[in-house]
Order: C-alpha cells, then structure tokens, then sequence
C-alpha cells in the first residue's frame, strides 16, 4: 500500500472502522475490526480474532472501494508473520567485487535458489566480524511461519558469491541498538523514554513528526521573513538537520551513519568516547 493510500485511510480512521464492521456484518462475518494503524508498509488492521482467507478477502475488497483511494496499490491483506533470524559467514569485507553493501546482497539473494520463495523482512546489515577484521557477517532476517519452516530449508545451506562460498547460520534476533521513536535519540526504546516531549524527526521542534507542516517554524507563514507556508498536503521542502549526526537529514534517515552502524555496538561505543570528550 502506498503512503499516501496509507495516510488516506488513517485520517478517517473512525468512519472506515464504522464502514468496515457494517461491510462485514452485512455479510454474516463475526470478525470485528478494534482499530487501524499506521505502519512502515501501510496499515495494520486490528481484530477481535484471526481472519481467514474469505475474510480478508472482504476486507480488501472494501479498502479497493474508499473514496479517493488508488485501488492498484493496494496489496492483498496479510496475517501477522513471525521473523527468522540468519547471518551470512565466509566473505570478506573488501574484495574485488568492492565492500560489500546491503544492496548488492539483496540483489544477490533475490538471484538465489536458497531465497526463491522467501520474503526479507528488512534490508540484510553488513558488519565486520570484528573491529579490524577482513572478514563480514551479513545479517538477514526473512518472513516466516512460526514453526520457522522456511527459515529450516536454508540454514546451514552455501551458495556462491563471485568466487566465495558463503554460509548461511541460524542465529537469535539481533536488534541492534534501539532509535526512541519519541524524542530520536539512540540507545533506548521509546517505551523508556524519560523525554515528556515528543520531537520532530525532520526539524526537532516540539511535535511530532506528522505534524511537522503544520507546527514547524521552517514550514509555517512568516510575513517578516517574506516566508510563505508551505501547502497543505506538500513535502517539506527544506533541508533537514539531523539532531544525532548533524547531517543534512532527518533523524530517522537509512543515510544517517548511525543508523548504518546501528547493530555496530563498536562502533557506537567510540562515536559516545568522541562527544564525551568533544
């Protein structure tokens, strides 16, 4: 689902509920919906028990009918997956085929038979194996049953990059380190949090992140300066300041270099040493 189908969806979110219990009692279902929310991928639509095949189907038939909502991209409902946990031993960092990047491995997965009929559940992290090792590990987490049986036909497999033999390990979650989703700072979650304001990831001004258009000095009208607002239901279109790196992104940026390193404990460690001693 597309974000703006997403964003659609969310900002009547007490009607489309209404809407969609009525669409399923009128077809004699016993499923009802609690509540609708926002994710990375689109929504999550939460019931009061597990939907099957028919059900969901329903559903997906009366998010297609929304006003306003672009039918196409909408995908076919899903129910909850569990994760399986794996990581990719037997490659060097550097080689001649350059350092190995989270990109040129998932294009590679996608050409392995290993990989033919599984989902990644995030992009696959390339760290080294030690601080001032030649060798990676590249963690890969895919979309999986919960009895982990696709995770069971791949483990402890090998298949070729280039002229390297690579292994396939099951290993535990590796969460790496927590980015608060409330204030963006890292090293602890947002349930933890001791901040009692929340911070925009784009600008860090007191509000939240999808209020950034309407609550953001950057964005909002100012006769003096000769600034003028910027539209409703437009981008912001200036340069953001990461509060965590001080780079030209916002907080929650894939290009923030704490986000790059953040299963790199090592990593982190140092760049703590560096601003403590700044």
């Amino acid at each position: 689902m597309t974000k703006s189908n997403a964003e659609l969806i969310i900002k009547s979110v007490h009607k489309q509920i209404t809407n969609i219990n009525e669409h399923l009692k009128n077809s004699n279902s016993d499923i009802i919906t609690d509540f609708i929310r926002l994710s990375n991928n689109g929504v999550i639509i939460t019931t009061n028990r597990p939907a099957n095949a028919t059900k969901l189907s329903r559903i997906e038939n009366f998010l297609k009918k929304i006003d306003n909502i672009d039918p196409i991209s909408i995908e076919a409902p899903r129910l909850p997956k569990s994760k399986s946990y794996m990581k990719i031993v037997g490659l060097p960092y550097n080689s001649e085929l350059g350092t190995i990047t989270p990109d040129f491995i998932k294009d590679v997965l996608k050409e392995t038979h290993l990989f033919k009929d599984t989902t990644l559940a995030s992009k696959p992290r390339v760290i080294k194996a030690f601080p001032k090792s030649d060798k990676a590990v590249v963690w890969v987490d895919i979309w999986d049953s919960q009895s982990g049986s696709a995770a069971k036909n791949i483990i402890n497999h090998c298949f070729n990059i280039g002229c390297y033999i690579a292994t396939i390990r099951g290993t535990n979650t590796n969460p790496g380190i927590p980015q608060c989703k409330n204030c963006w700072k890292w090293d602890h979650s947002t349930l933890s949090c001791c901040s009692h304001i929340s911070r925009c990831a784009k600008c860090y001004g007191a509000h939240t992140t999808e209020h950034h258009r309407e609550k953001a000095w950057c964005c909002m009208e100012n006769k003096k300066a000769n600034q003028a607002a910027t539209k409703e239901g437009k981008p912001c279109p200036h340069i953001f300041k990461c509060m965590n790196c001080k780079g030209d992104h916002q907080a929650d940026s894939y290009s923030c270099p704490y986000w790059r390193n953040h299963f790199n404990r090592d990593w982190y460690g140092r760049k703590q040493q560096e601003l403590f001693h700044k």
